[in-house]
């Protein structure tokens, strides 16, 4: 079998005692530049994928509008397109990462609910301003098609800003399983927000408090307070070899690469260390790196045979830098795994093994 048609989408499954709600993640360990193919960008389902006539289907816009309008699929190929590169993850990625030991999984296992695409669609923006939003008009409810009846608040800031309707992923149109005819996408915000196979949008005067961003999907905190809308995904960068089942062979010189990314605009630096962090040295960061995208760093390493922790540290163009594992846990509540992007330690031992490790 070619090497190529063996690399897959991870962890496939279901949530004991569903159908159709659980995830599946990209092989972040066996890829390479910033692009993920269609076919194994991370998938994940709250109640299955549902099955919809691309014909029949309607995107409503209503609420504090002055005049509510009703789009196909059809129709809205009609109006202003845009395209981005631009990165989508899921908020519970690397939430493994908050167990008291370290699991010993894959990259693709601990992070991979991650991907980067290139999306197509029509700025909501434009939409919007046909529809007339009323003065009082501060948030919008977006509602999908799937049996869960996902639906999200977001404040109407973020959709004037750079929220699209997509319709396409990496130049075809939306597969079923991300989303096809239509998702609204939030460049840099959590994926439960980017609502799939989109139906309705709201325009109201405040946020909705539906199930899917109360129950779940915030931030608790150890004052008892759950932080809610807590969209931006922060800085955040993955080792993706050497990692766990990729090995070496002996001492030498190897590639160390990965990826990273920020919610809040273009990676400005990547740092590596191979003594766990006591000193630092900058990464080459790959020629393409844009706002909301997934960026690839690389570095040659020489490693002598001995044991070694080797880590990765991102900083954004805002300043902001990705935590250490222990300051991302102040102030957090025991077991919330929302929005982890602290940074992942790799040990290496003599017989050059990789492992997850916490330092």
């Amino acid at each position: 079998m070619c090497i190529r048609d063996s690399i897959k989408r991870d962890s496939v499954g279901s949530q004991p005692g569903t159908t159709g709600s659980g995830a599946s993640r990209t092989p972040i360990e066996h890829l390479d530049g910033i692009i993920t193919p269609s076919r194994l960008h991370f998938e994940r389902h709250h109640s299955g994928i549902p099955e919809i006539d691309p014909g029949q289907h309607r995107l409503i816009i209503h609420g504090l509008v002055e005049r509510p309008l009703s789009f196909s699929l059809e129709s809205l190929a009609r109006y202003q397109q845009t395209s981005n590169i631009q990165f989508l993850e899921c908020s519970g990625n690397s939430g493994a990462m908050i167990s008291p030991k370290p699991l010993q999984r894959k990259a693709s296992d601990l992070h991979g609910l991650v991907s980067c695409s290139e999306w197509g669609g029509i700025p909501l923006k434009v939409l919007l301003d046909e529809a007339g939003v009323k003065s009082e008009g501060k948030w919008i409810v977006a509602s999908g098609s799937d049996a869960a009846m996902m639906s999200r608040s977001v404040p109407i800031e973020k959709i004037l800003d750079d929220a699209i309707i997509a319709t396409h992923q990496n130049g075809e149109p939306l597969r079923p399983s991300n989303g096809y005819p239509m998702r609204l996408f939030l460049p840099g915000w959590e994926g439960n927000a980017c609502v799939k196979w989109l139906r309705t949008i709201k325009v109201t005067s405040g946020p909705s408090m539906t199930k899917d961003e109360t129950s779940k999907y915030s931030d608790l905190r150890d004052d008892g307070i759950a932080e809610l809308f807590t969209f931006p995904m922060g800085v955040k960068s993955v080792i993706t070899s050497p990692s766990l089942g990729l090995d070496f062979a002996g001492a030498g010189i190897y590639q160390v690469k990965g990826i990273a990314w920020s919610g809040s605009g273009r990676i400005k630096t990547v740092e590596l260390s191979a003594d766990g962090g006591n000193t630092w040295a900058e990464a080459l960061l790959d020629q393409h790196v844009l706002p909301k995208s997934l960026t690839r760093f690389r570095s040659a390493w020489k490693w002598d045979g001995g044991p070694a922790t080797i880590m990765s540290r991102a900083i954004d163009e805002k300043g902001n830098v990705q935590p250490s594992r222990e300051s991302w846990f102040v102030g957090r509540a025991k077991n919330t795994f929302y929005h982890f992007n602290a940074i992942q330690t790799w040990g290496i031992n003599a017989a050059g093994e990789v492992s997850n490790v916490y330092l």
